[in-house]
């Protein structure tokens, strides 16, 4: 959620990102699992780091390719929340061996 920049003696004051409240952010988790979790792994949607404007634009990707988004708003809150580009890139999962993944049972 963003809240409108305000004009103060016709000069724009910065936009301030308000944080979308906890009852949105779990409506965007329970829309990514019934709109995301057909086709993806939560692996691929959780390692990504994007803006909200490349989430935007990867939720009309999808849309376009057939996602059913009941819930876009919440969804991209909670996507923007815990997988913007301001966020710590995601750790590579490890495999029983200490590998990461991918990299199980490869040739060293």
């Amino acid at each position: 959620m963003v809240a409108s920049a305000a004009v103060a003696g016709g000069t724009a004051c910065p936009t301030l990102a308000v944080a979308a409240d906890q009852a949105t952010l779990d409506r965007g988790q329970k829309e990514e699992a019934r709109s995301c979790l057909p086709c993806h792994s939560l692996r691929i949607v959780h390692s990504q780091r994007l803006t909200r404007a490349a989430w935007n634009r990867e939720l009309d990707k999808m849309a376009g390719w057939g996602a059913q988004i009941r819930e876009r708003d919440a969804l991209m809150e909670y996507l923007v929340a815990n997988f913007g580009d301001d966020k710590a890139p995601a750790k590579p999962e490890m495999t029983g061996d200490g590998s990461t993944s991918g990299t199980a049972g490869a040739k060293k």
